[in-house]
Order: structure tokens, then C-alpha cells, then sequence
């Protein structure tokens, strides 16, 4: 299975989500699940229903588990982790998960999304 994982600030639209996503996802396998911060599903709902793809959200105080690539100031002030698209990648991907690169981030800097892969047991 590929996550797309997804950090990205208040306001952020459906053009950057959509741009951030195409970013990460281009010559990939096809994604099969989106996910983001608990109380940010909403804003990533229309992304997801445009893709037909379900919808995740896991809890913000799992993300400074999750080893990232990437270490954004922003992102460990407010999220305690480098990169929030990484870390929920990698978080909803489940144990033993890897990211196929660092995050990629939409051209206005309002959306990232990085991908991982998990291994369906």
C-alpha cells in the first residue's frame, strides 16, 4: 500500500493540496489512501473525494514518533516532528514503513505531501 501523507497550513486550498499531491506522487505506483493530522481531515476531504480515495486522520501526538526526512523549524514548534506530511505518512503506513523521498511542497509553500510504503500483513 502507498500513504500520501499531508502537512499544510490554515487556508491551504484544494490547488495546493492537489499540487503537493501530484508532486510527490508523480511516476509512482498509485496511491491507495490519504492521510493527514486528526483535526485536518476536513480540509483534505475534497482532495479525497476528487481522487476517490479514503481518508485518514491520526492523532497529533503520535507524529514526533516517526522518524522524517526532512526537519522543518515550523513544522517541530508546532507539531513536535520535522515534517508533518512525513510523519503521517509513515504513521498510518503502519510498522516497518519507508518513505519513497522526502516531502515535496506546493509552489505557493501552503501544502507538502510525502509517500510510504507499507507492507499489508
Amino acid at each position: 500500500m502507498i500513504v500520501a501523507g499531508f502537512g499544510f497550513r490554515h487556508g491551504a486550498g484544494l490547488p495546493s493540496l492537489r499540487a503537493a499531491f501530484v508532486l510527490a506522487q508523480q511516476g509512482r505506483v498509485p496511491v491507495t489512501q490519504l492521510v493527514t493530522v486528526s483535526d485536518k481531515t476536513a480540509a483534505l476531504a475534497p482532495l479525497a473525494a476528487l481522487l476517490g480515495l479514503p481518508l485518514t486522520g491520526v492523532p497529533a501526538d503520535v507524529l514526533a514518533c516517526a522518524a522524517t526526512l526532512t526537519r522543518s523549524a515550523a513544522s517541530l514548534a508546532a507539531w513536535g516532528t520535522g515534517s508533518v506530511a512525513e510523519a503521517c505518512a509513515l504513521t498510518a503506513a503502519g510498522p516497518g514503513a519507508r518513505l519513497l523521498g522526502p516531502r515535496c511542497i506546493s509552489s505557493d509553500r501552503m501544502a507538502t505531501c510525502a509517500l510510504a510504503e507499507g507492507f499489508v500483513s
